[in-house]
């Protein structure tokens, strides 16, 4: 049995008892031990095939079959198969980021999520890309299969009577908190999504609110012990570092299970050549000095984690121990002395059977057959569409959000430490090509979503590179108002509630930028170059500038607030040209696209938070 309440625009408590109702016992002398393991996953964001990546297996550098849903469905079976009880969790963005999502809007995902039937599911940013009404074609997908499936957000208030999610009660789709019973014990499970991100770099309607996320925490967590139920689990999309700032803000929270950063933790992984943040589970201390397990499981199906809490008689951890599962297939290659990838056989790849064996977080992994079937299914229809090939790439095209971040998958931090990402500034002059009237073009670095290979560019590379329903939109600024928007973005990607996928890249518009310094100091010998110019000058902050962007980000979202005072000035026109068929059409014009010069990158000099240039 389970009972939820919804907020209704602040995240107030109602001093309600429903103990006589769900038949707790508020007594301690009666209550007993619990051992419950939790197998979650996060931000696969439409991710359902499985995709190549590269491993250090016994120091070398090891090319393998990584992730895919029908694997998740497999793992998640094994782990179920547990004499203690099993919480299954997704901590959020399910959608959007491939072409699954391109052709089937959620349809896939839900198909392969009720594979495993989720206990619950929290909403991230992603799942308003499309509005509430995307979302809600989502859920009915979700909901139409018989795992019945709860969608958590205690900090999302829809609009009773007007968002497609609330047309009745605040609960129609939404709920505040899971309560699951196990014997005489109940486990309260509370979503959150992150507040000023989803608002402002995602879809939602305009009159859907986000709650404040500590204080709509601690409002239900009151109200759960309210009923007698002191074991509580907050599944959150908050990014990792905020779960840790969030755990030493609230009492009586025992378990986090994240979302929304892709964090990959467990230290092992180190020994394979990945970098993670943390190690699996992460413990801190709770404003009670209690101990709280912070986990999260990467990204795209890759991995699912297996968290395994021991509460004690008093409802607090006793113990929490587990680990991630990085989901690999059976087959391997490595490159021979000429460089040519070849498959592994005979006694190296028992060698590297038996390390992925000895770790604890490496698995060989079958796909799960009826997810496989299912998934077959969507994926014909797929890919066709992928191997179209519409032009070429001369090099390896990094991707990256702030310079030297790390986003790449091609490419190492050397590379993007001092001008960032070199496919985000081809898109951009993409956009600028193909908007005609364009003097500049500005595209947000978390628009684009994937690096590009050397080689032949499908369609399917540029849907997934540019995976959202964006057009392209032409704004009638001045100077000083192009300058205010690198500075409004970029202090946004700095913002621990916000998104570093809000850092600029241009073309026609270059600049130094210097990390150390205050909001509106930042930016620095900005030039200008336009279309019918070959010559960059100092722009000028009295001129008027045509400058191209996606639609997205042109009203305003993703800390883009002075895009979103001229569009609200009517200063703004949408050319309705879609922004993924744009870069299609560019790369089809030019048949081939390689790295751009180093004066013509956006960011010509980058300064560190500590002021050193990198």
């Amino acid at each position: 049995m389970s009972f939820y309440r919804h907020p209704r625009l602040a995240p107030i408590a109602l001093a309600v008892t429903m103990a006589a109702l769900t038949g707790c016992n508020n007594s301690k002398d009666d209550e007993s031990t619990l051992s419950l393991r939790v197998v979650h996953i996060n931000d696969h964001h439409s991710h359902l095939q499985s995709e190549s990546a590269s491993l250090t297996i016994d120091g070398v550098e090891t090319d393998v079959t990584l992730g895919g849903f029908p694997r998740v469905v497999s793992m998640i079976n094994q782990l179920n198969n547990s004499s203690d009880p099993v919480l299954k969790l997704h901590a959020g963005d399910a959608i959007t980021g491939d072409l699954y999502y391109t052709l089937f809007k959620g349809e896939a995902d839900a198909a392969l999520m009720n594979q495993v039937c989720f206990d619950a599911f929290e909403l991230g940013n992603h799942e308003f890309d499309d509005g509430d009404s995307g979302l809600v074609s989502f859920l009915d997908d979700l909901n139409s299969g018989n795992c019945n499936t709860t969608v958590l957000g205690a900090n999302v208030a829809p609009e009773v009577g007007v968002s497609p999610l609330a047309q009745n009660t605040s609960t129609d789709y939404i709920q505040p908190y899971l309560i699951k019973s196990y014997g005489d014990q109940k486990v309260g499970i509370i979503g959150l999504d992150i507040a000023s991100k989803t608002k402002n770099s995602s879809s939602p309607d305009a009159t859907t609110e986000f709650l404040d996320e500590t204080a709509t925490a601690q409002s239900y967590i009151d109200e759960l012990k309210e009923q007698g139920i002191n074991q509580i689990i907050l599944l959150t999309h908050y990014q990792y570092e905020n779960d840790l700032t969030l755990a030493a803000n609230l009492t009586d929270v025992d378990v986090i299970v994240g979302g929304d950063s892709h964090t990959l933790l467990g230290n092992e992984f180190e020994d394979f050549g990945l970098n993670p943040t943390g190690p699996y589970p992460t413990q801190v201390t709770n404003k009670d000095g209690n101990p709280v397990c912070v986990v999260q499981a990467w990204q795209y199906s890759y991995v699912v984690g297996e968290l395994n809490v021991e509460f004690n008689n008093e409802g607090n951890i006793e113990s929490c121990t587990g680990q991630p599962h990085l989901l690999l297939g059976n087959e391997f290659s490595r490159d021979d002395i000429n460089g040519d990838s070849v498959s592994v056989t005979g006694n190296e790849l028992a060698a590297i059977e038996s390390s992925i064996e000895a770790s604890p977080v490496l698995d060989i992994v079958e796909e799960d057959a009826t997810s496989a079937t299912i998934l077959e299914g969507y994926s014909e229809q797929v890919d066709v569409l992928k191997t179209t090939v519409i032009g070429s790439s001369n090099d390896d095209l990094c991707l990256e959000r702030i310079p030297g971040q790390g986003q790449s998958t091609l490419c190492s931090t050397s590379e993007t430490q001092s001008q960032g990402s070199d496919i985000s500034n081809l898109v951009a002059l993409a956009f600028k090509t193909m908007s005609i009237t364009s003097d500049i073009a500005i595209q947000n670095a978390g628009g684009v979503r994937t690096d590009i290979a050397m080689g032949d560019i499908t369609i399917g590379d540029a849907y997934t590179l540019l995976p959202f329903a964006n057009t392209l939109s032409e704004l009638s600024m001045t100077g000083a108002e192009i300058i205010a928007v690198l500075e409004d973005a970029y202090d946004y990607a700095l913002s621990p509630d916000g998104s570093t996928g809000a850092y600029p890249y241009a073309s026609g518009l270059r600049w130094d930028v210097d990390s150390s310094q205050t909001k509106g100091n930042r930016f620095t010998n900005v030039q200008v170059k336009l279309k019918d110019e070959s010559v960059w000058r100092a722009i000028d902050e009295t001129e008027t500038y045509t400058v191209v962007t996606n639609n997205y980000i042109a009203q305003g979202r993703d800390g883009y607030d002075t895009f979103g005072v001229i569009s609200a000035q009517g200063r703004v026109v949408d050319t309705f040209l879609d922004y993924a068929q744009s870069f299609v059409d560019y790369v089809e014009e030019q048949g081939s696209i390689s790295k751009l010069p180093s004066s013509e990158y956006s960011t010509q000099m980058f300064y560190d938070t500590d002021g050193n240039l990198q």
